[in-house]
């Protein structure tokens, strides 16, 4: 099969697409029986659902000729798997993905029960349909598509797979594992499969990823609880101390505050500028497929500038007092925040946590005792895919995959374990994903488009041939 170049990408005549366009029943009953096991990590109750669903996995791939182990990590399980190319001298590649998926409050999803997946206007919903076994579904998908289209029973690499079972829970004991199973995972190129594409008619690769670290801040006031009346106006409320000190992190330009936390940022060049701006982008089409309602932000930077390339602190919760019950009127005795930091690429963890902790404790009251853990051991640096004959297969695939050009390239907001993976086995990244801003990761009525799931296994498809032509160890 002779892919150089992406002049033809009319889709009629093109036997991946046709095979997954055939099988697509099949790829939807695959799925769903797969979303039904809720493999919540974080969730005591349900450990044993993410070893049932790591074997539920093993047993997929051994369907298809790979090789497939599962190991323990922790209190749940991975998913190892090798099927190696006819060629012995073609490049290893090593998939990586995860199988945990994030907790769901039913009461709030309106399309389905989180784990009763239903097929409605070509979106299968269900709480990992695209975050992330839709994403590891795709790649089985795509190898079978491949080995269709060649008519061989082996892939033109060798495909090495590391599919976590922590991953939503800041994969904990994910370097133990590579160090362990170092000389099985070895290889010459990671595929990195836990990202978004920007819309299903428009592909354009992921080349940067945002590093992630998280930090939680508790101020501690009264010895307990106090009653408002009796100490009022008398007394340090947590509550409030907390608030001014969170108050402070952004000015008015939607800018950080917090001292030298810009310094080591990557400059946006006028190619990356370039790059986000050839997306297909209007204010109107983010805000329907978001769900965020309004756009705010640093000034100077656009809406993908601001997701891609540009640091941001979020608070994922705050608690104090009796936010639910019936209220004491009280002035609590402690009040604590989340905060999830996005690095943006040239950024560091141990810098930025230096500079979140001076800033705590510059602007924290006086008065106040307080504890700020940055959880810098299981935080993720940025990555990036450095320019190449590796992107410029995957680019080629993508095209291929799609049925149309790719424009521009893009960034992941989110964070991942990509660099950790790069380091430890001294090779390049390439992000490759099939998830959709549209399809509520982490939220209610998460869902994956059946469209973008079987062009992503058709990009996965070509991509192995692409990758096939290019010397092993090269990049």
């Amino acid at each position: 099969m002779t892919l150089g170049g992406t002049g033809d990408l009319g889709r009629d005549d093109d036997a991946i697409a046709r095979f997954l366009d055939e099988h697509e029943p099949q790829i939807v009953e695959r799925l769903s029986e797969w979303v039904r096991i809720p493999s919540v990590a974080a969730d005591p109750e349900r450990l044993v659902d993410v070893t049932r669903s790591a074997h539920w996995l093993a047993a997929e791939m051994r369907e298809i000729g790979i090789t497939a182990s599962v190991v323990k990590t922790g209190d749940t399980a991975a998913v190892l798997g090798e099927l190696r190319a006819a060629d012995p001298d073609a490049p290893t590649v090593l998939v990586y993905s995860h199988h945990d998926v994030r907790h769901a409050k039913p009461e709030q999803w309106q399309q389905t029960d989180p784990f009763t997946p239903v097929l409605r206007g070509g979106r299968l919903y269900g709480r990992g349909a695209s975050d992330a076994k839709g994403q590891a579904m795709a790649h089985l998908w795509g190898i079978r598509a491949h080995l269709a289209a060649t008519g061989a029973d082996r892939p033109a690499v060798t495909l090495k797979f590391l599919v976590e079972g922590e991953e939503e829970t800041a994969s904990p004991n994910l370097a133990a594992l590579l160090d362990e199973h170092a000389a099985d995972l070895a290889c010459d190129a990671i595929v990195f499969s836990d990202t978004l594409q920007w819309r299903v008619d428009a592909p354009a690769p992921v080349t940067t990823m945002r590093g992630i670290v998280n930090a939680s801040l508790t101020v501690t006031g009264p010895e307990q609880d106090v009653h408002s009346g009796l100490a009022s106006g008398a007394t340090l409320n947590p509550a409030l101390a907390l608030s001014q000190v969170l108050g402070r992190l952004y000015d008015s330009s939607g800018r950080l505050r917090i001292p030298g936390f810009y310094d080591d940022v990557a400059p946006l060049t006028e190619q990356r500028r370039r790059e986000f701006d050839a997306l297909p982008y209007d204010d109107a089409d983010w805000l329907a497929r978001s769900r965020t309602r309004v756009i705010v932000g640093e000034e100077g930077f656009t809406v993908m500038e601001r997701l891609w390339a540009r640091p941001a602190i979020e608070i994922v919760s705050l608690l104090a007092g009796d936010p639910t019950g019936i209220a004491r009127s009280v002035i609590p005795s402690e009040a604590s925040a989340t905060l999830s930091i996005r690095m943006a690429p040239g950024q560091r963890l141990s810098a930025v946590a230096e500079h979140l902790q001076a800033f705590v404790a510059a602007e924290m009251p006086a008065e106040a005792e307080y504890t700020l853990d940055v959880q810098v051991p299981e935080g993720q640096e940025p990555a990036a895919t450095p320019e190449g004959p590796l992107l410029n297969a995957l680019e080629r695939a993508l095209a291929l995959g799609h049925g149309t050009p790719v424009r521009g390239r893009m960034g992941n907001a989110g964070g991942g374990p990509a660099v950790l993976l790069s380091e430890r086995f001294e090779a390049p990244v390439l992000f490759i994903g099939t998830g959709l801003p549209e399809d509520s990761w982490h939220a209610d009525d998460e869902s994956v488009d059946l469209r973008m799931l079987k062009n992503g296994a058709a990009s996965i498809a070509h991509l192995w041939d692409e990758i096939g032509t290019l010397p092993a160890g090269g990049s």
